[in-house]
């Protein structure tokens, strides 16, 4: 039997998972090559919307995945989401479909959680304040992730809409909210921060190289899946030690990543480590205090496949979802 898992299925059990854990374990995974995660490929449709699949293979968990990610812009006019995916699981084993959930939770938990693995295994030890720029569902999502995992003192945020920034207060809770300090621009964001996660859906960066300081962690997030789409400028790409999740996917749709190349801000034969080799001791990650690291954060399949396995046990245990018959139990004859 087939599980099928709504968003409201996903969001009763999402919160009882440690999904840090899952997405640190996977990118080890990626690292040693016990997962396979190629490229995704792009598919391009009417009125600049974008569809992609992305599979992933991971020999320890026994499961095959294909996340379809759509992007679309013109559904902020329709007042729908921008971004939909939907995460189809089977066996590696039998084939067998073992269930079909909607990627909206699995999404921004799982990218939140590699911010935290990436801060974890790239960023300064002694940071104390978290830099925000972007204030939306991600943002939220970012500050509980740290809060669980890694706490800070202080954090900075900013967005181009005040009544955003009300919602996120409103939704990280008064005790998170109060060591918020919202700020007039992004340069004092930056400036301000030991740890930067960029979370806005820029085409034109909105971080400049020079506001850069040594020591400083940069998660560079939110920039849709596209090649010209970025956050950062290319000086700022030049002036840290670049990290990604996946050369291959980053060479495909991260615009931070290939502008800079265009600008030949960084070289065209780059070849920024992985945060998975990093996790499994195949690459250095930081190798001084006053290193500034950028984690180009571009998204995997290997992150859905990681959450999703967790949510399918649990699920399980409690009942929750609907199962339904997809195929032929037995071989035809």
């Amino acid at each position: 039997m087939t599980l099928v898992l709504g968003a409201d299925d996903i969001a009763e059990v999402i919160g009882a998972i440690d999904v840090v854990g899952a997405v640190e374990a996977i990118h080890a995974d990626l690292g040693t090559g016990a997962a396979q995660q190629p490229a995704p490929v792009a598919l391009t449709g009417v009125d600049d919307a974008l569809f992609l699949p992305m599979a992933v293979r991971s020999d320890r968990l026994g499961l095959v995945v294909v996340k379809l990610m759509a992007d679309i812009p013109d559904n902020s006019a329709r007042g729908l989401p921008s971004q939909r995916s939907t995460i189809l699981v089977s066996s590696s084993v039998t084939g067998e479909c073992v269930a079909v959930l909607d990627g909206m939770a699995v999404t921004r938990a799982r990218t939140a959680a590699t911010s935290v693995v990436a801060t974890k295994h790239l960023a300064r030890r002694d940071g104390e304040v978290l830099g925000l720029l972007g204030a939306g569902n991600l943002a939220v999502e970012h500050v509980r992730a740290f809060e669980a995992a890694r706490p800070f003192d202080r954090i900075v945020v900013w967005s181009r809409s005040p009544a955003t920034v009300t919602r996120f207060l409103e939704g990280i809770g008064p005790e998170l909210a109060a060591r918020c300090v919202v700020a007039p621009d992004p340069r004092r964001v930056v400036e301000e921060s030991d740890v930067l996660c960029t979370l806005t859906p820029s085409i034109e960066p909105v971080v400049r190289g020079a506001w850069l300081h040594d020591g400083q962690h940069v998660n560079a997030v939110g920039a849709r899946p596209r090649p010209t789409h970025r956050e950062l400028d290319g000086a700022a790409m030049a002036r840290g030690t670049v990290f990604v999740d996946s050369r291959a996917t980053a060479w495909t749709k991260s615009g931070d990543l290939l502008e800079a190349v265009v600008e030949r801000a960084l070289p065209q034969d780059i070849e920024p480590a992985e945060l998975g080799e990093v996790i499994a001791g195949r690459a250095p990650g930081r190798t001084h205090d006053d290193e500034v690291t950028v984690f180009d954060s571009v998204g995997l399949g290997a992150q859905d496949l990681a959450v999703a396995a967790r949510v399918i046990e649990l699920v399980r245990e409690r009942g929750i979802g609907t199962p339904v018959t997809m195929g032929r139990s037995s071989a035809r004859r």
